[in-house]
């Protein structure tokens, strides 16, 4: 059973009922006095506080429980009282929220899940139907729960039933334009764009296969080949993650960005069975849900997977605010947990000579902190030398390049700087830097002040995509395609997709990256001179699979003719990885030339002499 569903039946089995004595209007008017009150509150906490506030969660969750059930209970004498159908809806729309809520701040699937069986039912109901066109108030708040139900459906990956929202989502701006024409909806013309542009931009082609971990089409967790102990004595997992992105004229849809919503996608487990279920789910225009509706929250549940990550996406962040989440996660974070940071925006600044700041940093600082790392990943190097290494720190504050996540001409308020993230390094970070400002944040490596950081840094310049439609309008970061969807990015790059080969040909593509990943795989955890900061992650499915996507994205990228030996086109990695997966290395150019092969394009990549796919691939993606 899922979390909410114990918390409904908890609350249901020590409901007390009401006295006879108190006229029933007056006992619900009551109730939704005291849940407005709760509901206002908890709207607006803090994502990122959530051990503070699972308490206040259930709190109000009680409340409006007690509301749902007693209004159920009672409805023929509350609609005798004038309780309006309306305000039925407003109930199980903000019983809807609530689960949403929660989902953002634990990342749990089943209140997702909770939250989409609210919403339609507030849809097949109709629970806003009545006099939506002769009331502003209801016609307002029809489209506030359209553009919900959108999100939530979006996250969801329901995508027959976000079109046929955003179907209705225009008709009913175009009627309410029509019906009050002294209102301006320009507004929620925006709204509509917005969600026609984010679908256009994440197409089908995009979605061939789930972007989240998938233990049918991924390698299981139990079946992955860990580290030996001698080189490395821990193995840590992904508890949380910070998701940030900003772009000028960016895909996005609310304060969900393109290449956020991918990220957090990939970095969740794929609900059992759930993506390749056909959906009878059909939105009507009368009664509630009819014998075809899916039974969401036993879909999704899968108690042999461990939970998701916890994921907080912050939408054009103050510096400020950033720090106070990462500080509060930090303090969260369990011993054997890592944090992921996932950073996508343009640079703004200038990158001076790293040499003058350190001469200038030693002449204006003579104090310098005595701290040492005491990790067991620390590099012994760094340790030895805390002045050297307060030095490299030193200059980082000086004059470098920074990520903008607003718009210029704040007095930078919206630019996260290196330096804003090292005091956090006495935690495992797994940093994800994507953008054209990126050398800065090398010298992150180096710096820390406890535990040596994880980063995987983008190309300086952009990713040339060939792809007719991706050129025509932006469609997220070509790097963050290749962290979450590896096998399109290939196909965008050389200018393809979808459209333009059999289903079959992309099936024999995906066997062979997938066995390629998994050998891939198994040669960096029997590697000797593995770094211990990635022998530690490589554990955990999620942080495994980006490394392995990345290690990929940079093979392609070497190989490919347009962007081959041009360094801003060249993703990094700090520290480095062994010689035995670098872009030349055997198995990287074979994987590359036989996808290449597939999609007919080996002209494209200049690969080195004597390369030769082998003769055996065959048998083996037919054993997968």
């Amino acid at each position: 059973m899922s979390q909410p569903n114990m918390i409904i039946n908890n609350i249901h089995n020590n409901n007390n009922s009401n006295s006879s004595n108190i006229p029933v209007s007056e006992v619900y008017w009551s109730l939704v006095e005291k849940a407005d009150r709760k509901f206002s509150k908890i709207r607006d906490l803090p994502s990122y506080e959530r051990n503070r506030y699972d308490t206040y969660f259930y709190k109000v969750f009680k409340v409006y429980t007690q509301l749902w059930k007693f209004q159920q209970e009672n409805r023929e004498k509350l609609v005798e009282a004038g309780l309006k159908r309306w305000e039925i809806g407003e109930i199980a729309s903000r019983i809807a929220q609530l689960y949403y809520g929660q989902y953002m701040r634990t990342s749990d699937m089943s209140y997702l899940s909770e939250s989409y069986i609210f919403y339609e039912a507030i849809l097949t109901r109709e629970y806003f139907r009545d006099g939506l066109y002769q009331h502003l108030n209801l016609a307002n708040k029809q489209l506030r729960f359209l553009a919900r139900f959108l999100m939530v459906c979006l996250v969801l990956n329901r995508r027959e039933v976000v079109h046929q929202l955003v179907n209705q989502l225009k008709l009913l701006v175009d009627e309410c334009k029509r019906t009050f024409q002294e209102t301006d909806f320009k507004e929620w013309k925006l709204v509509v764009q917005e969600i026609v542009r984010f679908l256009k931009a994440d197409t089908a082609f995009m979605n061939i296969r789930p972007s989240r971990y998938s233990p049918v089409l991924d390698t299981h967790p139990d079946a992955l080949v860990h580290v030996s102990t001698s080189v490395t004595k821990r193995n840590l997992r992904l508890r949380d993650a910070i998701l940030s992105s900003y772009h000028q004229n960016e895909v996005k849809f609310s304060e969900l960005t393109l290449d956020a919503f991918r990220m957090l996608q990939c970095l969740e487990w794929e609900p059992s069975g759930s993506f390749y279920q056909s959906s009878n789910v059909k939105i009507g225009q009368n009664g509630g849900p009819g014998p075809s509706r899916i039974n969401y929250s036993q879909d999704i549940a899968d108690p042999t997977l461990p939970p998701n990550p916890r994921k907080t996406i912050l939408y054009r962040p103050s510096v400020t605010q950033f720090i106070a989440v990462l500080a509060t996660i930090c303090d969260e974070l369990p011993p054997d947990g890592v944090l992921l940071i996932y950073l996508s925006a343009t640079g703004a600044g200038t990158s001076t000579n790293t040499a003058d700041n350190i001469i200038r940093s030693s002449q204006t600082h003579t104090i310098h902190s005595d701290a040492s790392s005491t990790s067991p990943s620390s590099s012994p190097s760094n340790s030895l030398n805390p002045t050297s290494r307060q030095s490299k720190e030193d200059c980082i504050g000086y004059n470098t390049s920074c990520l903008q996540f607003g718009t210029r001409g704040n007095g930078g308020l919206n630019c996260v700087y290196p330096s804003d993230i090292i005091p956090f390094t006495r935690r495992p970070l797994f940093i994800i830097i994507d953008s054209d400002s990126n050398e800065a944040f090398k010298l992150i490596n180096g710096a820390e002040k406890g535990e040596r950081a994880a980063l995987l840094l983008s190309p300086s310049s952009s990713i040339p995509i060939a792809a007719a439609d991706f050129s025509r309008s932006p469609s997220g970061s070509p790097f963050t395609i290749f962290l979450t969807a590896p096998l399109q990015a290939f196909c965008l790059l050389l200018g393809f997709s979808g459209s333009e080969f059999e289903a079959d040909t992309y099936t024999k593509a995906e066997k062979l990256f997938s066995s390629s990943m998994n050998e891939w795989g198994l040669t960096l955890a029997t590697s000797d001179s593995l770094d211990p900061v990635w022998a530690q992650i490589l554990c955990d499915p999620f942080l495994r699979r980006l490394l392995l996507r990345f290690l990929f994205c940079r093979a392609v990228l070497k190989l490919y003719g347009p962007t081959s030996d041009k360094k801003e086109f060249q993703p990094e990695c700090m520290p480095l990885l062994p010689v035995t997966v670098l872009p030349t290395a055997t198995i990287c150019q074979t994987l590359v030339l036989e996808l290449a092969n597939i999609f007919g394009a080996t002209d494209r990549f200049i690969f080195s002499e004597g390369i030769m796919p082998p003769e055996n691939r065959h048998d083996d993606m037919e054993v997968l």
